[in-house]
Protein backbone atom coordinates (compact mmCIF):
# COMPACT_ATOMS: atom_id res chain seq x y z
CA UNK A 1 0.00 0.00 0.00
CA UNK A 2 2.53 2.33 0.96
CA UNK A 3 4.76 1.49 -2.35
CA UNK A 4 1.42 2.21 -4.49
CA UNK A 5 1.35 5.96 -2.17
CA UNK A 6 4.89 6.20 -3.21
CA UNK A 7 4.30 5.73 -6.77
CA UNK A 8 1.33 7.99 -7.24
CA UNK A 9 3.35 10.74 -5.68
CA UNK A 10 5.67 10.67 -8.01
CA UNK A 11 2.89 10.32 -11.05
CA UNK A 12 1.18 13.67 -9.52
CA UNK A 13 4.92 15.40 -9.01
CA UNK A 14 5.66 14.23 -12.77
CA UNK A 15 2.38 15.69 -13.86
CA UNK A 16 2.90 18.84 -11.97
CA UNK A 17 6.65 19.77 -13.30
CA UNK A 18 5.01 18.77 -17.32
CA UNK A 19 2.69 21.57 -16.37
CA UNK A 20 5.04 24.17 -14.48
CA UNK A 21 7.24 23.38 -18.26
CA UNK A 22 4.25 24.11 -20.34
CA UNK A 23 3.28 27.10 -18.28
CA UNK A 24 7.05 28.44 -18.54
CA UNK A 25 6.98 27.79 -22.45
CA UNK A 26 3.44 29.53 -22.97
CA UNK A 27 4.98 32.54 -20.78
CA UNK A 28 8.44 33.11 -22.85
CA UNK A 29 6.41 32.48 -25.93
CA UNK A 30 3.85 35.33 -25.61
CA UNK A 31 6.21 37.98 -25.97
CA UNK A 32 7.20 36.46 -29.55
CA UNK A 33 3.52 36.07 -30.32
CA UNK A 34 2.81 39.12 -29.89
CA UNK A 35 5.66 40.87 -31.49
CA UNK A 36 4.69 38.90 -34.59
CA UNK A 37 0.96 40.52 -34.67
CA UNK A 38 3.23 43.73 -35.09
CA UNK A 39 5.61 44.64 -38.77
CA UNK A 40 8.61 45.96 -39.69
CA UNK A 41 9.96 48.12 -42.25
CA UNK A 42 13.30 47.78 -44.34
CA UNK A 43 15.10 49.69 -46.76
CA UNK A 44 17.90 51.48 -48.12
CA UNK A 45 18.17 54.96 -49.17
CA UNK A 46 19.79 56.26 -52.33
CA UNK A 47 20.90 59.52 -54.22
CA UNK A 48 18.89 59.02 -57.39
CA UNK A 49 20.76 61.61 -58.86
CA UNK A 50 24.29 60.45 -57.91
CA UNK A 51 23.79 57.05 -57.31
CA UNK A 52 25.60 56.61 -53.91
CA UNK A 53 23.79 55.34 -50.46
CA UNK A 54 22.89 58.43 -47.93
CA UNK A 55 24.29 58.41 -44.48
CA UNK A 56 22.37 59.94 -41.58
CA UNK A 57 19.09 60.39 -43.46
CA UNK A 58 15.96 60.92 -41.54
CA UNK A 59 13.48 57.87 -41.66
CA UNK A 60 10.02 57.77 -39.91
CA UNK A 61 6.21 57.36 -39.79
CA UNK A 62 4.71 60.54 -39.60
CA UNK A 63 2.61 61.37 -36.83
CA UNK A 64 3.96 58.13 -34.82
CA UNK A 65 7.16 57.31 -32.57
CA UNK A 66 8.67 55.08 -35.20
CA UNK A 67 11.59 57.05 -36.70
CA UNK A 68 15.86 56.36 -36.68
CA UNK A 69 18.80 57.24 -39.71
CA UNK A 70 19.84 55.67 -42.30
CA UNK A 71 23.20 53.59 -41.71
CA UNK A 72 26.84 53.96 -43.70
CA UNK A 73 25.22 52.22 -46.74
CA UNK A 74 21.78 53.62 -46.39
CA UNK A 75 20.17 50.93 -44.91
CA UNK A 76 17.69 51.47 -41.97
CA UNK A 77 15.43 49.50 -40.28
CA UNK A 78 11.65 50.02 -38.33
CA UNK A 79 10.35 47.34 -36.68
CA UNK A 80 7.68 46.04 -33.80
CA UNK A 81 5.30 48.68 -35.79
CA UNK A 82 1.54 49.09 -34.41
CA UNK A 83 -0.84 47.53 -38.06
CA UNK A 84 -2.36 50.43 -39.74
CA UNK A 85 -1.61 53.00 -42.42
CA UNK A 86 1.12 55.42 -42.37
CA UNK A 87 3.07 58.00 -44.26
CA UNK A 88 6.25 56.68 -44.69
CA UNK A 89 9.06 59.70 -44.99
CA UNK A 90 12.18 60.11 -46.05
CA UNK A 91 14.59 63.24 -44.86
CA UNK A 92 17.66 64.58 -46.29
CA UNK A 93 19.26 68.36 -46.73
CA UNK A 94 19.67 69.06 -49.97
CA UNK A 95 17.06 66.60 -50.87
CA UNK A 96 13.35 66.77 -51.55
CA UNK A 97 11.71 64.91 -49.06
CA UNK A 98 10.16 61.19 -49.78
CA UNK A 99 6.75 60.53 -48.81
CA UNK A 100 4.87 56.89 -48.85
CA UNK A 101 1.79 55.79 -47.57
CA UNK A 102 2.80 52.18 -46.30
CA UNK A 103 -0.29 49.85 -44.66
CA UNK A 104 1.67 47.64 -41.86
CA UNK A 105 0.34 44.26 -41.13
CA UNK A 106 2.44 41.25 -39.66
CA UNK A 107 4.17 40.76 -42.97
CA UNK A 108 7.73 42.26 -43.15
CA UNK A 109 7.82 45.28 -46.37
CA UNK A 110 11.44 46.09 -47.76
CA UNK A 111 11.74 49.22 -49.49
CA UNK A 112 14.36 50.87 -52.06
CA UNK A 113 14.05 54.18 -52.13
CA UNK A 114 15.60 56.67 -54.50
CA UNK A 115 15.59 60.54 -53.36
CA UNK A 116 16.16 63.63 -56.00
CA UNK A 117 18.42 66.82 -55.44
CA UNK A 118 16.20 69.56 -54.82
CA UNK A 119 16.16 72.35 -57.68
CA UNK A 120 16.35 75.84 -56.72
CA UNK A 121 14.69 78.54 -59.14
CA UNK A 122 15.46 82.22 -58.34
CA UNK A 123 11.91 82.95 -58.99
CA UNK A 124 10.87 80.28 -56.10
CA UNK A 125 13.39 81.38 -53.83
CA UNK A 126 12.28 85.08 -53.95
CA UNK A 127 8.68 84.17 -53.57
CA UNK A 128 8.66 81.13 -50.79
CA UNK A 129 11.57 83.09 -48.69
CA UNK A 130 10.54 85.44 -46.29
CA UNK A 131 12.54 87.95 -43.32
CA UNK A 132 11.83 86.10 -40.14
CA UNK A 133 9.21 88.90 -38.14
CA UNK A 134 8.38 88.15 -34.52
CA UNK A 135 4.88 89.20 -34.86
CA UNK A 136 4.11 86.25 -37.50
CA UNK A 137 5.93 84.20 -35.57
CA UNK A 138 3.54 84.80 -32.45
CA UNK A 139 0.84 84.57 -34.18
CA UNK A 140 1.64 81.64 -35.77
CA UNK A 141 2.42 79.78 -31.94
CA UNK A 142 -1.21 81.02 -31.41
CA UNK A 143 -2.73 79.06 -34.32
CA UNK A 144 -0.49 76.06 -34.30
CA UNK A 145 -0.04 75.35 -30.65
CA UNK A 146 -3.10 77.29 -29.20
CA UNK A 147 -3.57 79.26 -25.83
CA UNK A 148 -4.12 75.89 -23.94
CA UNK A 149 -2.73 74.61 -20.35
CA UNK A 150 -0.59 72.35 -22.25
CA UNK A 151 0.06 75.25 -24.96
CA UNK A 152 1.67 77.13 -21.87
CA UNK A 153 3.91 74.43 -21.61
CA UNK A 154 5.22 73.73 -25.16
CA UNK A 155 8.52 75.58 -26.67
CA UNK A 156 9.45 75.78 -30.52
CA UNK A 157 13.14 75.45 -30.28
CA UNK A 158 14.42 76.48 -33.66
CA UNK A 159 11.33 79.53 -34.57
CA UNK A 160 13.52 80.78 -37.51
CA UNK A 161 13.07 77.23 -38.90
CA UNK A 162 9.35 78.40 -39.79
CA UNK A 163 9.00 80.67 -42.40
CA UNK A 164 6.03 82.70 -42.67
CA UNK A 165 3.77 85.20 -44.71
CA UNK A 166 1.19 87.25 -43.60
CA UNK A 167 -1.75 88.79 -46.02
CA UNK A 168 -2.95 91.82 -44.23
CA UNK A 169 -5.42 92.26 -46.35
CA UNK A 170 -6.92 89.08 -46.67
CA UNK A 171 -6.06 88.48 -42.96
CA UNK A 172 -4.46 84.98 -44.02
CA UNK A 173 -1.54 83.65 -42.62
CA UNK A 174 0.78 80.94 -43.95
CA UNK A 175 4.16 79.24 -43.55
CA UNK A 176 6.22 76.13 -43.62
CA UNK A 177 9.77 74.83 -43.24
CA UNK A 178 12.31 73.16 -45.16
CA UNK A 179 13.76 71.36 -42.35
CA UNK A 180 12.01 70.04 -38.87
CA UNK A 181 10.61 72.51 -36.43
CA UNK A 182 11.87 71.47 -33.06
CA UNK A 183 8.87 71.39 -30.38
CA UNK A 184 8.94 70.66 -27.12
CA UNK A 185 6.05 69.24 -25.28
CA UNK A 186 6.42 69.64 -21.65
CA UNK A 187 2.83 68.71 -20.79
CA UNK A 188 2.53 65.61 -22.40
CA UNK A 189 6.20 64.73 -22.47
CA UNK A 190 7.07 64.50 -26.05
CA UNK A 191 9.92 66.15 -28.44
CA UNK A 192 8.43 66.20 -32.26
CA UNK A 193 10.43 66.72 -35.02
CA UNK A 194 7.82 68.26 -37.17
CA UNK A 195 8.10 69.02 -40.86
CA UNK A 196 5.94 71.67 -41.75
CA UNK A 197 4.25 71.48 -45.25
CA UNK A 198 1.56 73.42 -45.12
CA UNK A 199 0.24 75.95 -42.50
CA UNK A 200 -2.63 78.34 -42.89
CA UNK A 201 -4.82 80.53 -40.66
CA UNK A 202 -7.95 82.34 -42.17
CA UNK A 203 -8.25 84.88 -39.99
CA UNK A 204 -11.64 86.21 -41.66
CA UNK A 205 -13.20 82.35 -41.28
CA UNK A 206 -11.19 81.46 -38.34
CA UNK A 207 -10.29 78.18 -39.72
CA UNK A 208 -6.54 76.81 -39.24
CA UNK A 209 -5.20 74.32 -41.78
CA UNK A 210 -2.18 72.31 -40.67
CA UNK A 211 -0.05 69.72 -43.26
CA UNK A 212 2.87 68.04 -42.22
CA UNK A 213 4.91 65.36 -40.54
CA UNK A 214 5.53 64.71 -37.05
CA UNK A 215 8.19 62.34 -35.65
CA UNK A 216 7.43 61.92 -31.78
CA UNK A 217 10.33 61.31 -29.09
CA UNK A 218 9.73 60.28 -25.59
CA UNK A 219 11.19 62.99 -23.53
CA UNK A 220 13.88 62.18 -20.45
CA UNK A 221 12.43 62.68 -16.88
CA UNK A 222 12.22 62.22 -13.39
CA UNK A 223 10.07 58.93 -12.09
CA UNK A 224 7.64 61.47 -10.83
CA UNK A 225 7.32 63.38 -14.62
CA UNK A 226 6.88 60.47 -16.34
CA UNK A 227 3.98 59.17 -14.32
CA UNK A 228 2.85 63.08 -14.73
CA UNK A 229 2.98 62.69 -18.12
CA UNK A 230 1.31 59.22 -18.24
CA UNK A 231 -1.69 60.18 -16.67
CA UNK A 232 -1.94 63.35 -19.22
CA UNK A 233 -1.65 61.31 -22.10
CA UNK A 234 -4.19 59.38 -20.78
CA UNK A 235 -6.90 62.58 -20.32
CA UNK A 236 -5.65 63.38 -23.65
CA UNK A 237 -6.23 60.31 -25.57
CA UNK A 238 -10.25 59.95 -24.26
CA UNK A 239 -12.52 62.30 -25.39
CA UNK A 240 -10.12 62.78 -28.52
CA UNK A 241 -11.31 61.79 -31.97
CA UNK A 242 -8.59 58.87 -32.42
CA UNK A 243 -10.57 57.71 -29.18
CA UNK A 244 -14.10 57.80 -31.24
CA UNK A 245 -13.27 56.36 -33.97
CA UNK A 246 -11.27 53.22 -32.32
CA UNK A 247 -14.87 53.04 -30.65
CA UNK A 248 -15.99 52.90 -34.07
CA UNK A 249 -13.98 49.91 -34.73
CA UNK A 250 -14.71 48.08 -31.97
CA UNK A 251 -18.45 48.57 -31.71
CA UNK A 252 -17.92 50.35 -28.05
CA UNK A 253 -19.55 53.77 -28.70
CA UNK A 254 -21.70 53.55 -25.52
CA UNK A 255 -19.37 52.18 -23.96
CA UNK A 256 -16.33 53.82 -23.96
CA UNK A 257 -18.78 57.54 -23.11
CA UNK A 258 -19.96 58.23 -26.79
CA UNK A 259 -23.28 59.30 -28.49
CA UNK A 260 -23.40 60.09 -32.01
CA UNK A 261 -26.03 62.66 -33.58
CA UNK A 262 -27.98 63.90 -36.80
CA UNK A 263 -27.10 67.34 -36.94
CA UNK A 264 -29.10 69.83 -39.71
CA UNK A 265 -27.91 72.75 -40.42
CA UNK A 266 -29.59 75.70 -42.30
CA UNK A 267 -27.72 79.21 -42.89
CA UNK A 268 -28.99 81.99 -41.27
CA UNK A 269 -30.43 84.37 -43.65
CA UNK A 270 -30.44 87.37 -41.20
CA UNK A 271 -26.43 87.75 -41.41
CA UNK A 272 -24.50 88.47 -44.03
CA UNK A 273 -21.59 86.02 -45.20
CA UNK A 274 -18.43 85.83 -43.03
CA UNK A 275 -16.35 87.92 -44.92
CA UNK A 276 -18.77 90.68 -45.48
CA UNK A 277 -18.82 91.33 -42.29
CA UNK A 278 -15.08 91.12 -41.57
CA UNK A 279 -14.30 93.91 -44.09
CA UNK A 280 -17.43 96.00 -42.72
CA UNK A 281 -16.23 96.01 -39.12
CA UNK A 282 -12.72 97.22 -40.44
CA UNK A 283 -13.79 100.06 -42.66
CA UNK A 284 -16.08 101.54 -39.29
CA UNK A 285 -13.39 100.88 -37.19
CA UNK A 286 -10.74 102.79 -39.22
CA UNK A 287 -12.98 105.70 -39.49
CA UNK A 288 -13.94 105.60 -35.99
CA UNK A 289 -17.79 105.14 -36.84
CA UNK A 290 -18.82 103.70 -33.51
CA UNK A 291 -23.01 103.18 -34.06
CA UNK A 292 -21.55 101.51 -37.75
CA UNK A 293 -18.73 98.95 -35.77
CA UNK A 294 -21.50 97.80 -33.36
CA UNK A 295 -24.04 97.19 -35.52
CA UNK A 296 -21.66 94.88 -37.46
CA UNK A 297 -20.57 93.53 -34.38
CA UNK A 298 -23.88 92.48 -33.61
CA UNK A 299 -24.16 90.73 -36.99
CA UNK A 300 -21.27 89.34 -36.17
CA UNK A 301 -22.30 87.46 -33.00
CA UNK A 302 -25.71 86.23 -34.70
CA UNK A 303 -25.43 82.51 -35.49
CA UNK A 304 -24.41 81.26 -38.92
CA UNK A 305 -26.43 78.34 -38.60
CA UNK A 306 -30.08 77.75 -37.76
CA UNK A 307 -29.63 74.13 -36.59
CA UNK A 308 -31.78 71.07 -35.73
CA UNK A 309 -30.17 68.34 -33.72
CA UNK A 310 -31.78 64.92 -33.74
CA UNK A 311 -33.21 63.32 -31.25
CA UNK A 312 -32.67 59.63 -32.00
CA UNK A 313 -28.59 58.40 -31.46
CA UNK A 314 -27.27 57.32 -34.10
CA UNK A 315 -25.63 53.47 -34.02
CA UNK A 316 -22.32 53.07 -35.75
CA UNK A 317 -23.64 51.00 -38.72
CA UNK A 318 -25.14 54.62 -39.15
CA UNK A 319 -22.26 56.14 -39.89
CA UNK A 320 -19.47 54.15 -41.29
CA UNK A 321 -19.09 51.02 -42.91
CA UNK A 322 -15.57 49.00 -43.73
CA UNK A 323 -14.03 49.07 -47.22
CA UNK A 324 -11.10 46.55 -46.51
CA UNK A 325 -9.60 44.96 -43.74
CA UNK A 326 -7.84 47.97 -42.69
CA UNK A 327 -9.48 51.22 -43.77
CA UNK A 328 -12.75 52.23 -42.82
CA UNK A 329 -15.35 55.19 -44.15
CA UNK A 330 -16.94 57.74 -42.57
CA UNK A 331 -20.40 58.92 -44.21
CA UNK A 332 -23.52 60.08 -42.73
CA UNK A 333 -26.19 63.69 -44.37
CA UNK A 334 -25.40 66.90 -43.14
CA UNK A 335 -22.87 66.80 -39.57
CA UNK A 336 -22.34 64.73 -36.98
CA UNK A 337 -22.87 65.86 -33.58
CA UNK A 338 -20.29 63.78 -30.74
CA UNK A 339 -20.68 63.71 -27.46
CA UNK A 340 -18.17 62.76 -25.02
CA UNK A 341 -20.25 62.25 -21.78
CA UNK A 342 -17.27 61.52 -19.81
CA UNK A 343 -15.77 64.80 -19.70
CA UNK A 344 -16.94 68.46 -19.11
CA UNK A 345 -15.99 71.36 -20.96
CA UNK A 346 -16.33 74.46 -18.58
CA UNK A 347 -15.26 76.38 -21.65
CA UNK A 348 -17.94 76.74 -23.10
CA UNK A 349 -17.82 77.57 -26.56
CA UNK A 350 -20.80 79.79 -28.39
CA UNK A 351 -20.15 79.13 -31.74
CA UNK A 352 -21.14 75.59 -31.14
CA UNK A 353 -24.66 74.58 -30.91
CA UNK A 354 -25.65 72.99 -27.81
CA UNK A 355 -29.42 72.39 -26.49
CA UNK A 356 -30.78 73.72 -23.33
CA UNK A 357 -31.58 70.70 -21.98
CA UNK A 358 -28.05 68.79 -22.49
CA UNK A 359 -24.93 69.02 -19.48
CA UNK A 360 -22.43 70.66 -20.89
CA UNK A 361 -20.72 67.79 -21.94
CA UNK A 362 -17.33 67.71 -24.25
CA UNK A 363 -19.08 68.13 -27.88
CA UNK A 364 -17.78 68.04 -31.35
CA UNK A 365 -19.42 68.85 -34.92
CA UNK A 366 -17.95 66.79 -38.12
CA UNK A 367 -18.97 67.83 -41.66
CA UNK A 368 -17.53 66.22 -44.61
CA UNK A 369 -15.79 67.81 -47.75
CA UNK A 370 -16.88 65.16 -50.07
CA UNK A 371 -18.89 62.05 -49.63
CA UNK A 372 -16.89 60.21 -47.28
CA UNK A 373 -14.08 60.16 -45.46
CA UNK A 374 -11.14 57.44 -45.03
CA UNK A 375 -9.85 56.06 -41.41
CA UNK A 376 -7.44 53.27 -40.44
CA UNK A 377 -7.28 50.67 -37.74
CA UNK A 378 -5.08 53.38 -35.68
CA UNK A 379 -8.50 55.54 -35.51
CA UNK A 380 -6.66 58.40 -37.61
CA UNK A 381 -8.43 59.79 -40.75
CA UNK A 382 -6.26 59.58 -43.96
CA UNK A 383 -8.05 60.06 -46.87
CA UNK A 384 -11.56 61.49 -48.28
CA UNK A 385 -13.43 61.38 -51.60
CA UNK A 386 -10.97 62.98 -54.22
CA UNK A 387 -10.95 66.14 -51.42
CA UNK A 388 -7.79 67.73 -50.30
CA UNK A 389 -9.77 67.96 -47.38
CA UNK A 390 -11.40 65.11 -45.86
CA UNK A 391 -13.26 66.12 -42.64
CA UNK A 392 -13.66 69.53 -40.64
CA UNK A 393 -14.54 69.86 -36.62
CA UNK A 394 -15.63 71.96 -34.59
CA UNK A 395 -15.32 72.73 -31.25
CA UNK A 396 -13.73 69.98 -28.83
CA UNK A 397 -11.54 68.08 -31.34
CA UNK A 398 -10.57 71.62 -33.21
CA UNK A 399 -9.29 73.09 -29.84
CA UNK A 400 -6.99 69.92 -29.79
CA UNK A 401 -3.97 71.83 -31.60
CA UNK A 402 -0.28 70.06 -31.29
CA UNK A 403 -0.04 70.08 -27.62
CA UNK A 404 -3.09 67.89 -26.87
CA UNK A 405 -1.92 65.28 -29.78
CA UNK A 406 -0.40 62.05 -28.96
CA UNK A 407 1.39 59.66 -31.62
CA UNK A 408 -0.87 57.22 -33.57
CA UNK A 409 0.30 54.11 -32.08
CA UNK A 410 -0.39 54.82 -28.54
CA UNK A 411 -2.50 52.90 -26.83
CA UNK A 412 -4.11 53.87 -23.36
CA UNK A 413 -3.86 51.58 -20.30
CA UNK A 414 -7.25 50.16 -20.83
CA UNK A 415 -6.53 48.57 -23.99
CA UNK A 416 -2.96 47.45 -23.80
CA UNK A 417 -4.06 43.42 -23.07
CA UNK A 418 -6.47 43.46 -26.12
CA UNK A 419 -6.26 43.34 -30.04
CA UNK A 420 -8.92 46.03 -31.96
CA UNK A 421 -11.32 43.95 -33.79
CA UNK A 422 -12.58 44.88 -37.03
CA UNK A 423 -16.46 44.84 -38.34
CA UNK A 424 -18.28 42.88 -40.90
CA UNK A 425 -20.20 45.54 -41.85
CA UNK A 426 -20.87 45.59 -46.24
CA UNK A 427 -18.63 48.04 -48.02
CA UNK A 428 -19.53 51.53 -48.86
CA UNK A 429 -21.60 51.46 -52.20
Amino acid sequence: MLQKQLHLNRFLQLILSMRFWLYLILCLSMPAIAAAQNGIITGKVISADLQIPLNEASVFLSNATYGTATASNGTFTLQNIRPGQYELVVSYVGYDSYHKTIMVTGASINLSIEMHLKSYGLNEVAITSHKFSKENFAMFVQHFLGVSQNAKQCKIINPKAVDLYYNAADKVLKGHSDDFIIIENRALGYKLKYLLGEFKWDGIDGITTIGGQPLYEDLKGSKAQLARWHQKREEAYHGSSMHFYRSLINNEVAAQGFMMYHLVRVPNSQRPPQHVIVKKIDQFMAERNRDSVIRWQNLYNLRKYIETLGTLALLPEDVYSRLSSDVFALHFPGSLYVVYTKKHDNNLNDLIYRPLTMENFQCTIVTLYGKFAQFDLNGVVIGGDGESRSTLNEGAWADNLMPELLPVNYVPDDKKTTQASTSNLPPLK
